[in-house]
């Protein structure tokens, strides 16, 4: 009688993940986080990339959560973090960016669009909203209205 021989199987090892925490108390926790939050020059070119696929592009200020934390102003006395002046926008594409940029920041944009006639009436008044974006930390990463 012939017999065979069971194979052994050997398992492999489980993949476990590694998590890693942060102690708050930790003496250079404020820059650790920075340096962690801080965009990239690739991610800010990426960023212009898809705005300028909007419409056409007047102005585009980031503030806020765009921003290092570590600035005189917080993110969330900032009046907006993306401001964007914007003559012919595409609404569908304007949709379908701001979902895709709440998903990569994984918290909801305060984002404020305007032409540019409104953006020229608003500036020229003195608008509160305008005075404190633009007086705050900001960053300018399309201007072509040379403001």
């Amino acid at each position: 009688m012939i017999r065979s021989k069971k194979k052994l199987k050997l398992k492999k090892p489980k993949k476990t993940k590694q998590n890693y925490r942060l102690n708050p108390r930790f003496e250079f926790f404020n820059e650790l986080q920075a340096l962690i939050l801080k965009a990239s020059p690739a991610e800010r070119g990426s960023l212009v990339k898809k705005i300028n696929k909007l419409g056409r592009v007047k102005l585009a200020v980031v503030s806020g959560i765009f921003l290092n934390r570590t600035s005189g102003m917080s993110a969330y006395e900032a009046p907006a973090d993306l401001f964007a002046v914007i003559d012919d926008v595409n609404k569908r594409k304007l949709n379908s960016f701001l979902q895709g940029l709440e998903a990569e920041a994984g918290c909801e944009i305060r984002f404020t669009l305007m032409d540019k006639d409104e953006f020229d009436y608003r500036h020229g008044m003195f608008d509160r909203f305008i005075r404190v974006l633009f007086e705050g930390p900001h960053e300018k990463i399309i201007n072509k209205l040379g403001i």
